[in-house]
């Protein structure tokens, strides 16, 4: 599906989904080790025994895999000029090995720059959910986007 969607493309209440992704537990492991090396991420044995009562994906490695998803559905690629932060990220239940996580989103703000009539910000209410449909992250991500045909000031 080709999506490049623009700012202008965007309004309120707009959903998307995407496909899924499984992280095993060699994943869980490596992405521990390189970024976040708590025991429950990159301990096997150790982690049967913490808090968890078995190893986890760090929260942040399910940041990255929900962005990665749904960069794979090119709803913001063509337009993307970055973000200026994230909001309410909420780590709501563990990610575990063979865990397969897919991404649904709500647009909730779409404002045009007020100085850059060749942008505007899209605010977008993402929630991921494992293979049950259990929801394990939120979050709210500012996207600053590109217009395909910037319009001149008003």
């Amino acid at each position: 599906m080709q999506r490049d969607l623009w700012f202008e493309d965007f309004a309120v209440g707009q959903r998307f989904a995407t496909a899924g992704c499984t992280l095993s537990e060699a994943q869980i492991l490596e992405f521990g080790w390189s970024h976040d090396p708590q025991p429950f991420h990159i301990d096997v044995e150790a982690a049967r025994e913490g808090p968890f009562g078995g190893l986890i994906a760090s929260g942040f490695q399910t940041l990255l895999v929900a962005f990665r998803l749904v960069y794979q559905e090119r709803i913001i690629n063509a337009a993307s000029l970055g973000s200026p932060g994230l909001d309410e990220v909420r780590w709501l239940r563990p990610v575990r090995p063979g865990d397969t996580l897919g991404v649904s989103a709500e647009v909730h703000e779409v404002r045009p720059s007020r100085s850059r009539p060749d942008r505007g910000l899209v605010t977008i209410a993402y929630t991921v959910s494992d293979q049950t449909g259990t929801p394990v992250m939120s979050f709210r991500a500012m996207h600053l986007l590109s217009r395909s045909q910037p319009t001149a000031k008003g």
